[in-house]
């Protein structure tokens, strides 16, 4: 008995590596059509009165503007090319920093990367756990592994959450700015990435004060940036 269970153990371990080296290597050339968190909100929707679409179409790298990359590096992940798709430096400091944050009323500090985003929202379900997340960082260094940064961050600006039924940011530039992605402003491009933290609560179109603040800052951070090649 605790043999059979053993080789199910050792054989379902062995499929899961497998499937999940080809399914990263597949989108490593392939376009990814469809997210988990995509299904969970139409799954959401009627119970929530959130958007019953998913509105999303690929846009390559080239086609899309610099500006954009510039705006989610600078604003969500600085680091992005010098780590390895985990910041385990931003993860200590947050560890050591949030608790008292929490009790000030200030927010949490996030050490979450651009590679953690990108294998949450492609491969992930939506639902906070210890189990998930350990899943998230496998998946982090298999991306980094395969994909590599350039295709690691043109995957995010396709596949995360820009808005409410909203999704990549072909879609995301057509329903702000009626633009293409390629034809976005540096300023529009880091309107689009204040909203990425909350897209279905900010937004980029009639931007709050703090959307406002938040892209000001995004834009001082974007002429440093550097991109990937």
């Amino acid at each position: 008995m605790i043999r059979s269970i053993l080789v199910w153990i050792i054989r379902t371990g062995f499929a899961f590596l497998v499937g999940s080296v080809v399914v990263v290597a597949i989108f490593r050339i392939v376009p990814p059509a469809i997210t988990p968190l995509m299904i969970w909100r139409l799954v959401q929707a009627p119970f929530t009165g959130h958007s019953l679409f998913v509105r999303h179409h690929w846009v390559s790298y080239d086609n899309i503007s610099p500006s954009v990359f510039r705006a989610v590096i600078g604003g969500e992940d600085a680091g992005f090319l010098r780590h390895q798709g985990v910041d385990w430096k931003a993860v200590e400091r947050a560890k050591r920093v949030n608790a008292s944050r929490v009790k000030r009323g200030k927010p949490p500090l996030g050490a979450s990367t651009i590679s953690m985003q990108t294998a949450k929202n492609v491969f992930l379900v939506p639902w906070r756990s210890m189990v998930r997340k350990a899943f998230e960082v496998y998946f982090v260094y298999l991306i980094e592994a395969l994909w590599g940064k350039k295709r690691i961050v043109e995957v995010y600006a396709n596949m995360i959450e820009w808005g409410d039924g909203v999704y990549g940011i072909g879609q995301a530039s057509l329903r702000n700015f009626g633009v293409s992605a390629s034809a976005l402003t540096p300023e529009q491009a880091s309107l689009l990435g204040a909203i990425v933290p909350n897209p279905r609560r900010f937004h980029a179109d009639a931007p709050s004060s703090y959307t406002s603040k938040r892209a000001s800052w995004i834009r001082g951070r974007m002429r440093g940036v550097a991109l990937p090649k």
